[in-house]
């Protein structure tokens, strides 16, 4: 056997055990045989093993000694792929004959290995590559998509430009989010960045690639160069990974689809990068072994130390991530722990031969990048399908690996068996405190010291010698109790306090009283008649002496104390058992090996769909980062611990990566060898890259400015086209046309355009001359400046007293008058005095001589102000808030009325630009706007009735129901969901969105015809992206035109239906 193929039959078994661990985890079939059988039934495609074990109904035997421990072959230094199981590489038959191991994975890697010979690309890598063919094609047919969907790009390149210092985000091309997570973790490591910048192909890449491998991991390392280089110094605020995942794609053929796994594709990125530095390392050695600065990053080793049947083994195993078990477990420490230890190890520690068996795993070399799988997916054999473990799995910030090394095996093992003798006490303590705090025999159990003092305020309640039962009319029908109605208040009864009250209850006295007392038999099934007030509260001790009260009263107390001592020293003692626990590793000896933590790769949804983005440390500004598609923001530990640790909805950490803390050349920027300084940006590219770089940011601003040379041509066509409008034919007047500076507010007197002559125009004539009116009775004989000045006073006074007015939701005197709206919100003087001087300036006043008279002088005041007096920038944008606040209005009081009619469907787009609308006036002011938690409360209800209908169409099964119930919801409901995400302060919205995806995401465990199977499948990624990036939305409604009078009484009229309607939110 050659050289060349020793090492294909090497890689063809470890490839061939790496489908066994998949296997074995995803179906939980222990039985190697079975596995094996089923990797040759489905030449080793696991989907098809799995379907072929679930089909079987394949038992699960107990797994035999012999096949478990497979480490067993002793000095067997072997090589784990990144994402194996390391215990199970070889497998070990236990006995001598060692050509049955040969045999046995020569016949069932006999296809593998066929096909590995032909093209040099495994089986594993040609499922990848189904998954990078799916991702580009719909990255393709997304160009098709509508503008409503919310991953497509802004038309606005400025939208999409990167704000200073701030990371740059990839663009999801379709199922992706797994390979934004993982690549923004390993970019953001920089001894990582600089050799994949840095890195420097082959000279014999100009040739044809000796084989399909160096055809594919050559041009996708450059390609990786290239993406990095741009993540690096690009303008753009993302960028798009295309043309590396278009170049993955077309290494391998297939037209099959699935949701890509974080710690697979990781596994395989790194292999295929470890493959293109061999390849480099490889010609640039000089006679010594290469070394491959992938392995030294992510590699390390550790010794499996164990027993099989008596017999004592050690071997040295390779790892790249290593995988761990989260069901069953609360913390990291707990995980790794169980991962140790596997078996029976007490004839580790012992002289004497035992037919126990078990191994430890000692590491003996971390990796600088130490990363952990965690197993988070589960088949279930009832189902057949995959499941996602949802628990709680805690990880902390700073990891200490101490414990885990090799050097320090003799005390570890001393810590642990400790630990495992103070746990033991931890059990019996917590087992007589439970006894303590749940105290009885029966169902229903309490603490004993509470039970003590019920004792004790029965023995010290007033003792009587009444019977409980006598006052109870045994007339009255099954269930019912008998009340008694109390005499009418006129007769002025008292009940005789002459009467003993021994004998109150059954006297002839007393029972002519409760004779002349009228009885009503009454049903009362939940409660109890009132107890009369002769008879004490509570239960009481019918006969008790002075002395026996003394006694007891004593002895309860003292026994309650005692129990309350003992409970109080059964919790110190279990407090601090913990504590001891806690620090068992805490001496600085057991510290030296500092890991922090680095990236979290978290996952949202079910095993079958979801999404995923990446926390990620900045060292430098020592805050973590969120990477989610194109979207990358600052975050907290906080937030990190809320999704990742598990148990808070759907969403928990799937991988962690933690970097060695005594290595800083991990993390530390380069610096210029010459001038010390700190490189940045494109500073920090090669000159090849340097140059790409910059002529895509070259392109980028081209396309701005273009798109601002076409904003410029629109904006000045609106010019023309409202210049246009200014000069066309006017109605006759011989007043002067006023300046320049005040030709726009006077096509708008009132402060909203209105078709109908009998609309806001006659009802602001009106107002206006009643002013005037009013004015004029004060000064008869005055000139028309001062009745202007007299009546722009009253008008004012009136508008301020509705300002002032404290008013119920109904009615908003804002809508009334903009001055209302103005005074409110404490706009400028000049500005208010402005607006009401365009009031009285209206060329449509009366055609009485004293109106045209006033009109005219408030004409000749509009053209004496000057340019320098009243800032006519500041003038207009008071007027658009304004606009806008009527705008909001009309959007709300719409939505709302087809809420009420529950027409949720064209409700929704209504109350969702009401609510955006009113969220950019209130940031402006907090009476710019309206009540933020109402509309924020019928949006959410409107988004959770609108997924109900569309849940509702697509249980149907019909076609066209099912297709309009997903239209509805890709249209509407997931390009809102990133409204409601991108505050994620607001808790209410954020559970309404979970209730959502839940809600579809409950069909995953459902039967269903497999069109619909097919359909949920596609829309599920959708659903989950947890991206907050509004990239492009519906247009706004077209507005209907109101007049002042008819908004009010409608707004008014909807307000009063909510408050008559509305419930209290859910807790939504």
């Amino acid at each position: 056997m050659t050289v060349e193929q020793n090492v294909l039959q090497q890689h063809s078994q470890k490839h061939q055990q790496t489908l066994l661990n998949q296997l074995r985890e995803v179906t939980g079939t222990t039985d190697v045989q079975l596995l094996q059988q089923a990797l040759q039934a489905s030449n080793g495609d696991l989907a098809e093993a799995v379907a072929f074990l679930t089909e079987k109904n394949a038992k699960v035997p107990q797994q035999d000694e012999a096949t478990y421990y497979q480490t067993a072959q002793v000095n067997n230094d072997r090589y784990i792929s990144v994402g194996s199981q390391a215990d199970t590489n070889v497998i070990d038959l236990t006995g001598d004959d060692k050509d049955d191991l040969q045999r046995a994975i020569a016949l069932s890697l006999e296809e593998s290995n066929r096909a590995f010979r032909e093209t040099g690309i495994t089986d594993e890598e040609q499922a990848i590559s189904r998954v990078l063919e799916a991702s580009i094609a719909e990255n393709k047919a997304s160009l098709k998509r509508t503008h409503t969907e919310v991953w497509s790009d802004s038309p606005n390149p400025h939208d999409r430009k990167r704000q200073e210092n701030c990371p740059v985000g990839l663009k999801n091309v379709g199922n992706t989010c797994w390979f934004s997570a993982v690549i923004q973790s390993l970019f953001n490591l920089l001894e990582f960045q600089r050799l994949v910048l840095h890195y420097s192909p082959p000279a014999r890449m100009q040739d044809l690639p000796r084989n399909q491998k160096e055809h594919r991991n050559l041009p996708f390392m450059q390609e990786l160069r290239c993406l990095f280089s741009l993540l690096v110094g690009s303008k753009r605020k993302y960028v798009d990974p295309s043309r590396a995942v278009e170049i993955l794609k077309d290494a391998f053929k297939s037209s099959e689809s699935q949701q890509q796994d974080v710690s697979e594709f990781t596994h395989k990125l790194l292999d295929w990068l470890e493959d293109a530095f061999q390849i480099k390392a490889e010609e640039d050695r000089e006679g010594e072994k290469p070394k491959n600065p992938m392995v030294d990053l992510f590699y390390g080793r550790f010794l499996a130390v164990g027993v099989l049947e008596g017999k004592k083994f050690e071997n040295t195993e390779m790892f790249g991530q290593y995988p761990l078990q989260v069901n069953g477990f609360k913390d990291l420490h707990e995980c790794l722990e169980a991962a140790m230890i596997e078996g029976e190890i007490e004839s580790l520690h012992s002289a004497e031969n035992s037919a126990k068996s078990g191994q430890e795993h000692w590491f003996t070399e971390l990796p600088p990048v130490l990363t952990f799988e965690l197993s988070r997916f589960e088949f279930n054999q009832t189902l057949g399908r995959p499941e996602k473990i949802h628990n709680k799995l805690e990880f902390p910030s700073m990891l200490y690996m101490d414990r885990y090394m090799d050097r320090n095996r003799d005390i570890t093992r001393i810590k642990r068996e400790e630990i495992r003798r103070l746990k033991e006490h931890l059990t019996v303590l917590q087992q007589r405190l439970e006894r303590y705090l749940s105290y009885g025999s029966g169902p229903k159990r309490f603490p004993l010291a509470d039970v003590l003092q019920y004792a004790m305020e029965f023995a010290s309640s007033k003792p009587v010698c009444t019977s409980p039962v006598e006052d109870i009319d045994t007339t009255a029908p099954p269930g019912a109790t008998t009340a008694l109605l109390p005499p009418p208040a006129s007769t002025g009864e008292q009940p005789d306090a002459s009467v003993p009250p021994e004998c109150s209850g059954s006297g002839p006295q007393a029972q002519q009283q409760q004779q002349q007392q009228q009885r009503v038999s009454i049903h009362k099934p939940f409660t109890q008649s009132r107890v009369p007030p002769d008879l004490p509260m509570h239960p009481a001790p019918r006969h008790i002496t002075e002395e026996e009260l003394r006694v007891l009263e004593g002895c309860l107390h003292r026994w309650r104390s005692e129990v309350e001592n003992d409970t109080r020293d059964l919790q110190a003692s279990i407090s601090r058992i913990h504590r001891t626990i806690e620090l068992m590793y805490s001496d600085k000896s057991m510290m030296q090996a500092p890991y922090r933590l680095h990236a979290v790769l978290v996952h949202e949804g079910q095993a079958n769909a979801g999404h995923y983005w990446a926390y990620i440390f900045d060292p430098h500004q020592q805050r973590w980062m969120k990477y989610n598609d194109i979207s990358v923001t600052k975050s907290s530990w906080e937030e990190l611990v809320r999704d990742s640790f598990g148990g808070y909805r759907n969403a928990s950490a799937y991988c962690l990566m933690y970097i060695d803390d005594k290595k800083p050349f991990l993390i530390e920027e380069e610096f210029d060898k010459e001038t010390g300084q700190m490189l940045s940006g494109l500073d920090k590219l090669p000159p090849d890259l340097k140059e790409y770089v910059e002529a895509d940011n070259k392109l980028f601003e081209r396309e701005m400015e273009e798109w601002d040379a076409l904003q410029a041509r629109k904006l000045q066509q609106e010019k023309l086209a409202l210049a246009a409008a200014s000069v066309a034919p006017q109605p006759m007047s011989t007043e002067p046309c006023p300046p320049d500076n005040t030709a726009a507010p006077q096509h708008d007197p009132e402060y909203m355009e209105q078709q109908s002559p009998t609309g806001d125009s006659k009802h602001l004539q009106e107002d206006t001359e009643r002013a005037i009116s009013k004015a004029a009775a004060e000064h008869d004989e005055k000139s028309p400046e001062v009745l202007l000045n007299t009546a722009m006073k009253v008008e004012y006074t009136r508008l301020l007293r509705f300002a002032q007015e404290d008013t119920p939701p109904e009615r908003d005197y804002r809508l009334l008058h903009i001055i209302v709206y103005f005074i409110h919100n404490q706009a400028p003087k000049k500005i208010v005095e402005r607006t009401l001087l365009m009031q009285f300036a209206d060329r449509n006043l009366g055609f009485d001589e004293r109106c045209k008279s006033i009109m005219k002088v408030a004409r000749a005041k509009l053209e004496l102000i000057k340019p320098d007096e009243v800032n006519m920038e500041e003038y207009e944008m008071w007027h658009q808030d304004y606009r806008k606040f009527r705008d909001t209005t009309v959007f709300l009081l719409i939505g709302l009325e087809l809420f009420l009619k529950k027409s949720y469907v064209e409700s929704l787009m209504y109350l969702i630009y009401a609510y955006q609308y009113n969220k950019e006036l209130l940031a402006k002011g907090p009476y710019r706007g309206h009540d933020e938690e109402l509309i924020a409360h019928y949006r959410r209800e409107c988004l959770l009735k609108v997924n109900e209908h569309a849940a509702a169409l697509f249980e149907t099964g019909e076609e066209t129901k099912v297709n309009a119930g997903l239209s509805i919801m890709n249209e509407l409901v997931v390009a809102c969901i990133p409204l409601l995400l991108v505050d994620e302060m607001e808790e209410k919205d954020m559970v309404a969105v979970e209730d959502m995806r839940n809600r579809w995401c409950s069909y995953l465990g459902q039967e269903m015809e497999p069109n619909l199977q097919e359909k949920l499948t596609d829309f599920l990624p959708k659903l989950l992206d947890c991206s907050t990036e509004i990239k492009s939305f519906h247009d706004p409604p077209k507005l209907p035109s109101y007049s002042t009078l008819e908004l009010c009484e409608r707004y008014g009229r909807v307000m009063t239906s909510l408050t008559l309607s509305r419930t209290p939110a859910d807790g939504r």
